[in-house]
């Protein structure tokens, strides 16, 4: 659904990035249990993967997780639809947050210092779950 590995998943979770909602516990086999994530966790994934293909790096995915919850109080799920407090923005290289009331900021390099935006470009897209898994498919359907 993620497009993440069963590995990839494992890498963030030992690292701190991302933890399954139920962690993996050892068998009386001496093998794991399966992370189990749910659906709010399944829609974060789709964003941060899609991220990640974009080409931020983990420290990068970091980073927006945790200015997201430090600077703005929010999970990233809270972001991803156009209701929330903040929208999240992407130009394919930063991400940026605009609150509901305009401001606009770079959450990978200042997020505290709100951005003057003299006029918008186009380049900016609305980062949802949807349009993430959009784009995967369409990506999937070209190289069919």
């Amino acid at each position: 659904m993620t497009g993440l590995t069963a590995r990839q998943l494992q890498w963030w979770d030992t690292r701190r990035l991302f933890a399954p909602h139920v962690a993996p516990r050892r068998t009386e086999r001496g093998g794991y249990t399966e992370r189990r994530y749910t659906p709010v966790d399944l829609l974060e994934l789709i964003v941060l993967a899609e991220l990640r293909r974009q080409g931020l790096t983990v420290g990068q995915l970091r980073r927006l997780l945790d200015t997201l919850r430090e600077r703005f109080g929010i999970r990233l799920f809270e972001a991803i639809g156009s209701n929330g407090p903040l929208t999240l923005l992407t130009d394919g290289r930063d991400v940026y947050g605009r609150t509901q009331a305009g401001a606009l900021f770079n959450l990978l390099r200042d997020p505290v210092q709100p951005l003057l935006v003299i006029e918008a470009d186009g380049r900016l897209r609305e980062l949802t779950a949807k349009s993430a898994r959009s784009r995967r498919k369409t990506k999937r359907k070209k190289s069919v």
